[in-house]
């Protein structure tokens, strides 16, 4: 699939009433940090690009498609309980964006619960958190002790953002160099501002986990 922006006449027919259009967004507040959105260069909702079928270096995964790059591979983070998809991978040697996406409310951001949340549970595991203010907006960089294939103790590093669009959040994790040297022109940084979101008119509670599907030949991995 192929995809271009649209521009704002072709997107003002399928804007969500109320919401600015991908051409007119304006300046929000988060806590107490003024930021500009970050989305004018992606990640896109859905409204906002035009799909064409046959593109091959696309996917789509239901809620989310990814474009595929060279020298990044994508996998499907499965939960062992329930057999669902609950996150998608795009892993390259240099690092990794772990990608979820989950609804939101049509005013109002819930980013500021999530982030809240996942510093909580970090905390809990004896991991350490820090807030910082990147491109899009808030996030947080995140220190998790773990045990190396051969046995010793190390330091995993992440960043997390949240990016808000169209009654959605698209929660993305950094690993690797992309989480310690933030690079905008980096393999991973682009492949995630290429990310379309697709939330669908289903009718989802706000933080509900948006539907991921398996397309065929795709990697499954355990989280």
């Amino acid at each position: 699939m192929r995809f271009r922006r649209k521009t704002a006449e072709e997107a003002g027919s399928d804007d969500v009433p109320g919401e600015a259009s991908s051409d007119q967004r304006p300046e929000h507040k988060t806590g107490d940090v003024e930021v500009k959105d970050g989305r004018a260069d992606g990640p896109w909702d859905v409204s906002e690009v035009e799909l064409v079928e046959g593109r091959p270096d696309q996917v789509d995964l239901g809620s989310l498609i990814v474009t595929m790059r060279e020298g990044l591979d994508l996998q499907l983070q499965v939960d062992e309980r329930s057999g669902g998809v609950v996150a998608a991978l795009l892993a390259g040697s240099e690092g990794a964006v772990e990608l979820r996406a989950f609804a939101a409310p049509r005013h109002g951001d819930i980013w500021d619960e999530v982030r809240k949340d996942i510093a909580a549970e970090v905390t809990r595991r004896g991991g350490t958190v820090t807030e910082a203010v990147g491109r899009w907006g808030p996030e947080i960089r995140v220190a998790m002790q773990v045990t190396t294939p051969d046995g010793r103790s190390g330091t995993q590093p992440s960043r997390v953002f949240g990016i808000s669009g169209p009654r959605w959040l698209l929660r993305a994790t950094f690993f690797g160099a992309p989480a310690l040297e933030p690079d905008d022109g980096g393999t991973v940084e682009s492949a995630l501002r290429d990310v379309i979101v697709r939330r669908g008119s289903a009718p989802h509670a706000p933080g509900e986990a948006l539907p991921l599907t398996v397309p065929a030949g795709t990697t499954q991995r355990k989280p």
